[in-house]
């Protein structure tokens, strides 16, 4: 009853392809858009804001750069922890060299530098594929992580080896670093990320986005009928890492605050390919319930038995969280690879033929 098309008339190709095609989906995006940008600044808590609200939201935005790279077009990588380490220390050099920097420039440009190094990193893709791409960008990820701990430049020889975020503001609003306030960062956050999120579905609907469909379904053929692979893979990879670097500079500059190198080792990749599994591969809504799953789970082991109370050590909480996020994975892997957005869509065309079972 609630997705009753009844009366919703489509008279033009136009029309039958539009974003929203049933004017239902249309009103929940609106009310998903309130709750993000008017209820939850007005209830959420220090604690939701820095364990949950803001997380999630980079959690997403890394996910859904790798699910362009390999939901859409196809090609596996292992190294989005890495590329968000370039995207966290390409914000921090930039803000260090050009202090009068806006912060929003400053990160728009770090997704640069990570897209210029996962190019550089995709190009073996142009020769191999499957299971020795991964390999590929699993080597790049330890080369990086193993770069950001060596080279002194990159963190401006501290002593510790770690990058820390300063204060920084814009129009007398601190943005980041200690004296940044939990809602301030959190809408900051949530602009970029919807912003990018509007690009990434214009992008996958267009011309690029079929051109990466058609050498994620086969390659071959695509050549055949005239798609340059070089192009689409390198641009895949391109715009991939691009996103998955803008990710990197929000997670240090407007979560964590202050990051070491190993902050971006290969189990922050595993993380994020975690949720895109999860959420599902090919898909732009599943980024965001991935996201929410793995983050959450987390914080619901660690505050739920608690307050129940029932004694749970964090070490316990740790080993409980892994078992239940590999029983997930595996769970989704054999009875729906397409992951909680699948889920989701059978969920909406039930209620778009409701009452009638089929």
């Amino acid at each position: 009853m609630l997705y009753r098309t009844a009366g919703q008339f489509k008279t033009t190709y136009k029309a039958d392809h539009a974003l929203f095609p049933v004017r239902q989906d249309a009103w929940l995006l609106a009310f998903i858009l309130l709750l993000a940008f008017v209820v939850f600044p007005l209830t959420a808590s220090e604690f939701a804001f820095r364990a949950l609200l803001i997380p999630v939201l980079i959690y997403s935005l890394a996910a859904l750069g790798l699910n362009i790279l390999t939901g859409y077009a196809g090609q596996l990588s292992l190294g989005t922890g890495a590329f968000m380490g370039v995207g966290a220390y390409a914000c921090y050099k930039l803000m260090s060299i050009f202090p009068e920097l806006n912060i929003v420039v400053a990160v728009a440009l770090s997704g640069f530098f990570s897209a210029a190094v996962g190019v550089a990193f995709g190009l073996p893709s142009l020769r191999i594929k499957g299971f020795y791409l991964a390999i590929t960008t699993l080597a790049a990820q330890f080369f990086l992580v193993w770069l950001f701990e060596k080279w002194g430049w990159l963190y401006n020889y501290s002593v510790s080896g770690a990058i820390q975020v300063p204060n920084i503001s814009v129009f007398g609003i601190t943005f980041a670093g200690p004296r940044a306030s939990s809602v301030t960062q959190y809408y900051f956050v949530l602009v970029i990320v919807a912003v990018i999120t509007w690009f990434a579905i214009n992008i996958t609907r267009g011309r690029i986005g079929r051109m990466w469909k058609a050498v994620r379904d086969m390659d071959i053929a695509a050549e055949l009928v005239g798609i340059n692979l070089m192009k689409a893979k390198l641009s895949a990879f391109a715009v991939s890492s691009y996103i998955i670097g803008v990710s990197g500079a929000l997670f240090v500059f407007a979560w964590r605050g202050a990051a070491e190198p190993n902050l971006f080792d290969v189990s922050l990749s595993f993380r994020v390919l975690f949720i895109a599994i999860i959420g599902g591969l090919g898909s732009i809504l599943g980024n965001y319930l991935g996201a929410i799953v793995i983050v959450a789970l987390p914080v619901i082991l660690g505050t739920l038995p608690q307050a129940m109370g029932i004694p749970v050590t964090p070490a316990t909480a740790e080993h409980l969280n892994t078992m239940i996020i590999g029983s997930v994975i595996i769970f989704f892997l054999i009875v729906e690879p397409h992951g909680l957005a699948r889920f989701w869509a059978i969920i909406r065309e039930k209620l778009i033929i409701w009452p009638f079972p089929h």
